[in-house]
C-alpha cells in the first residue's frame, strides 16, 4: 500500500509500534518516520492542541522508526506483527460526520428513502427525482429564503424527504461516525455490517478540530454506507454507519501550515477506484468545490455553546459521490462484494486503501482508550 504523499507539507499519523506493544505519533522527514511520541505529546490528541502542531511537529526531537514505504507496504489486512503498520491518525477524538452536504447524494438519499432499501425501485425514482429537481439545487444557499420557497415547491410535488431538509434546510445533519479509538488506518480491513446487500464506499475530506474549535489539520476518510438498512429508516443510522471497522482514516494526517490551509481543502479533489476480485472496476470523484455548505460552518454546527468536545474531534465533511453504475444486473445498481479493493486519492493528501470484508470477520476492536492510557502508564509517557 504505496500512501502517495507530496513531497512537502507537513504529515503527521499514528503507528502501532511491536517493541512498545502499542501506539505511537510520528512525522514524516523526508522518506522516513520519526517517532515523537513524548510526555509533551503522548497521543495525537495532545499534538492537536498545542498552538502550532505543524511546527511543533517539525521541531520535536524523536526516533526514526523506519522507512515511509516501508511501514506503508507493511500496512494491510495481515501485517508482520513484528515490524510498525500505519494506525488511523486520529485517538482520543471521536469522529463525527455530516450526511447531505452535496447535491447529487442529497438526491441518492431521497431514493433510497422513496426506494425502501429496494435497489430495483431506484431508477424510476431517481428519474422522477431529478425531473422535479434538475440541477436547481446547485445555487441554493441551506437556510436562504429561496431555499424556503423551494422546500415549499418540493412538497406541493409529494417529493420532500428529511434529507432534504438537513440538505437545504438551516440544520446540517452532524452524527457520530466512529468512537475513539475505533476507526482503522490505511491498509487494513474495512467493514460492513453482515445485513446488508446494498451498500458503498463514500470518499471524504476529513478534518481535525480541537477542543476550541480550532481546525488544525486535514486527511482521507471512507464514511461506509449501507445504503439498504438506512433506506428503511433514518432512525437505523446508527446500524448504518457505526459497525466494527466501518471508518476508515488515513493515510496521515496533513497539518495546516504556509504550504496549506482551508482554502486547499476547500477546493480538493477526491478520486475513488474500487477494483473487485469479479474484475469490476468502478471510478468515481467527489469534489470540495461543489459542497453546499462551507466546512467552516459544519464545524461550528458541530461544535459551539450547544456541543463541547474537550479532546477535539475529527469531521467529515460528506460526499459528492453516489454509485449508479450497475455491477451485476440492469437496474441492479452498485453494491460492494467481499474483497473489493478501495482507493480513496488526493494529490495533497496521498491515497487512503482498504479491503472490504463483513464487519464480523475484521479484527475486533480491542485497543480502546483504557488500554491506551495503561499502555501511556507503563511506558511513562502520562
Amino acid at each position: 500500500m504505496k500512501p502517495d504523499l507530496p513531497d512537502t507539507g507537513t504529515f503527521v499519523g499514528r503507528i502501532w509500534r511491536p517493541d512498545a506493544n502499542g501506539p505511537a505519533v510520528v512525522v514524516r522527514r523526508g522518506d522516513r518516520l520519526i517517532d515523537i511520541t513524548s510526555l509533551a505529546f503522548p497521543t495525537m490528541q495532545a499534538l492537536l492542541e498545542t498552538a502550532d502542531p505543524a511546527a511543533t511537529a517539525q521541531e520535536a526531537q524523536g526516533e526514526d522508526v523506519g522507512a515511509l514505504d516501508d511501514i506503508a507496504a507493511n500496512s494491510t489486512e495481515a501485517p508482520d506483527l513484528t515490524r510498525p503498520y500505519f494506525l488511523a491518525p486520529c485517538d482520543l477524538q471521536p469522529v463525527k460526520a455530516c450526511g447531505v452536504t452535496f447535491v447529487s447524494s442529497m438526491l441518492e438519499r431521497v431514493i433510497e428513502e422513496k426506494a425502501k432499501g429496494d435497489p430495483a425501485k431506484a431508477n424510476s425514482i431517481r428519474d422522477r427525482c431529478t425531473a422535479i429537481l434538475g440541477d436547481s439545487l446547485r445555487a441554493v444557499v441551506p437556510g436562504s429564503k429561496k431555499a424556503m420557497e423551494l422546500k415549499d415547491a418540493l412538497i406541493a410535488e409529494d417529493v420532500w424527504s428529511q434529507y432534504l431538509e438537513v440538505g437545504i434546510g438551516p440544520d446540517a445533519e452532524v452524527f457520530t461516525k466512529s468512537q475513539a479509538m475505533s476507526a482503522v488506518g490505511s491498509g487494513a480491513s474495512i467493514g460492513l455490517h453482515p445485513v446488508s446487500t446494498w451498500n458503498n464506499p463514500e470518499p471524504e475530506v476529513v478534518l481535525a478540530v480541537d477542543s476550541a474549535g480550532v481546525i488544525k489539520g486535514t486527511t482521507l476518510g471512507n464514511d461506509v454506507n449501507l445504503r439498504d438498512v438506512e433506506g428503511r429508516s433514518a432512525l437505523l443510522l446508527g446500524k448504518a454507519k457505526d459497525n466494527n471497522a466501518s471508518c476508515a482514516i488515513g493515510p496521515m494526517l496533513r497539518l495546516f501550515d504556509d504550504s496549506f490551509g482551508m482554502d486547499d481543502v476547500r477546493q480538493a479533489e477526491l478520486t475513488l477506484r474500487v477494483e473487485g476480485k469479479d474484475g469490476f472496476v468502478l471510478n468515481g470523484a467527489s469534489s470540495m468545490s461543489e459542497i453546499s455548505r462551507d466546512p467552516e460552518d459544519l464545524v461550528k454546527q458541530a461544535r459551539g455553546p450547544h456541543h463541547q468536545y474537550p479532546d477535539g474531534f475529527f469531521l467529515m465533511l460528506g460526499t459528492l459521490f453516489a454509485p449508479t453504475q450497475d455491477r451485476d444486473t440492469p437496474g441492479g445498481g452498485f453494491t460492494h462484494k467481499m474483497g473489493d479493493v478501495v482507493s480513496i486519492s488526493n494529490p495533497a493528501l496521498g491515497r487512503l486503501q482498504n479491503t472490504v470484508r463483513l464487519s464480523t470477520e475484521c479484527p475486533p476492536w480491542v485497543f480502546g482508550t483504557s488500554a491506551l492510557m495503561k499502555n501511556l502508564a507503563a511506558r511513562d509517557l502520562i
